[in-house]
């Protein structure tokens, strides 16, 4: 027969009273759930579904069949869904709440979980690494093959939301990577009007005032700085809305940029700060210069090469590898593009 999974019951937050003395002052709360367990030789099926289970979890080895999560309450259901299948194969599996204070320190366990998070990151990157070279070779994409890069491109993007919701420290890897899946996919998009400065179905930014713009969630370089010239130069009074991307429709009035099938996006070899910029007719200098540097970090093409564009970039990379939310991302560089055009009109005024 079966045996139950075991779970610890929550620790207590104080050390007992030691005797004739004062009691001891709060412990800290615990930060982690871990499942301690063995599996049997039989059946042979077991081991490996349990290992893909916790996988799939985000769960990460801390000793010889101890695996741990962050605490909270969808992990500790997640893990005693585990325990009990574990259980119910004739396994032994118990469930505790735990805080390290020897040995495996809090920070260790923390790079576990990015390095794990960070080589699936670089795996899925590679993959797309080489749909977006395939694509750079082709002049022109057969109905065919667009299917089959579509399709990878998917997966690619599916399994990448999967290792999202499981990055719980924040690891490296995934602008990267989402930085290749939005080139892959800007480069299959058909080619729009090759003049935005007279687009025929858009509002003349002129004219525009305080309506609400809307971008793709996870917003880097293109998005970033666009938003940035878009409150600071064409609509000061503009509401940003943050969306996924996939299937949204719009609401009266909302303009789009810098996503699929959007008002403002990239246009032939134009990156979405350079459309903006274009169709808002400005000829400012220092805004042109910041216009080629986001293009070169965008596109990747290096086809302006100015002397700042890898110091811009490591700025913005900071940015949002500190903020994970997009409205402390366009706050944190809206500052850093500030002080950058200042500086910028100083050079050009000499």
């Amino acid at each position: 027969m079966s045996q139950p999974a075991k779970t610890l019951p929550r620790p207590s937050t104080r050390l007992p009273r030691a005797a004739g003395g004062p009691a001891v002052a709060a412990e800290a709360p615990a930060r982690w759930l871990l499942l301690i367990h063995s599996i049997p030789p039989r059946p042979n099926y077991l081991r490996v579904k349990i290992g893909r289970r916790l996988q799939k979890l985000g769960a990460v080895a801390v000793k010889n069949s101890v695996y741990a999560l962050p605490r909270s309450d969808g992990a500790r259901e997640d893990l005693e869904w585990v325990a009990h299948q574990i259980t119910t194969d004739g396994g032994d599996a118990s469930l505790c709440e735990s805080r390290f204070i020897g040995g495996l320190s809090d920070e260790a366990i923390e790079q576990e979980f990015r390095s794990a998070r960070e080589r699936e990151y670089v795996e899925l990157a590679k993959h797309a690494r080489r749909i977006v070279d395939g694509i750079a070779k082709l002049q022109r994409l057969p109905a065919r093959r667009r299917a089959q890069v579509e399709a990878a491109l998917a997966r690619i993007r599916k399994r990448a939301e999967e290792v999202v919701a499981i990055d719980f420290f924040g690891a490296p890897g995934r602008l990267a990577l989402e930085s290749l899946l939005q080139t892959a996919e800007d480069r299959l998009r058909p080619p729009r009007a090759a003049d935005p400065r007279r687009p025929p179905d858009v509002p003349s930014l002129r004219h525009v005032r305080g309506r609400t713009w809307v971008t793709r969630q996870g917003i880097h370089v293109d998005r970033i700085a666009s938003a940035w010239l878009i409150r600071r130069f064409i609509d000061p009074a503009a509401k940003l809305k943050y969306v996924e991307a996939k299937g949204y429709v719009p609401a009266p009035g909302e303009l789009r940029f810098d996503m699929f099938d959007a008002e403002f996006t990239h246009e032939g070899e134009l990156c979405t700060f350079e459309v903006l910029l274009a169709r808002a007719g400005s000829a400012d200098p220092a805004l042109r210069h910041i216009a080629e540097i986001v293009h070169d970090i965008d596109l990747r093409d290096r086809r302006f090469g100015r002397p700042e564009t890898d110091g811009f970039a490591a700025l913005i990379t900071g940015v949002c590898l500190q903020h994970r939310e997009d409205a402390a991302r366009l706050e944190a560089g809206s500052v850093m593009l500030d002080a950058f055009y200042r500086a910028l009109q100083q050079r050009t005024r000499k």
